[in-house]
């Protein structure tokens, strides 16, 4: 990973990244803070039962609002979206929404947003 170190007039040190350097420090860090977290107990990961659940699942979205024992309702709301909207998000008939709602979908569930999305999406 090579990178353009810098210093400011004020004696700031900077580095300057290529975007893929970038995106693969952000994925090894939370890919680290994952780990940390199950290592915890935060984070116990998913059963050989759960994983069956998630990969049986539409999508990832209805998998995780299902875990976490809620109704299409209760997470509309909290997302500020309307139910049949979430409905066909949950189902696969809409690929995609905004990434505001994915984001407010993804605190209240308590997962990144990629999470939240198939891969190939």
């Amino acid at each position: 990973m090579a990178g353009l170190a810098l210093t400011t007039p004020k004696g700031e040190e900077l580095v300057v990244l290529s975007r893929e350097a970038y995106e693969d420090l952000i994925d090894a860090r939370e890919h680290a803070l994952a780990m940390a977290a199950h290592a915890r107990g935060d984070d116990p990961g998913l059963t050989e039962a759960e994983m069956d659940e998630y990969l049986a699942a539409p999508t990832p979205l209805a998998f995780w609002r299902k875990r976490r024992g809620l109704t299409q309702a209760s997470l509309a709301a909290a997302a500020r979206i309307s139910q049949p909207y979430l409905a066909q998000l949950e189902t696969g008939r809409r690929k995609s929404a905004d990434i505001a709602v994915y984001t407010r979908l993804s605190k209240r569930l308590a997962v990144r947003v990629e999470d939240l999305v198939a891969s190939g999406d």
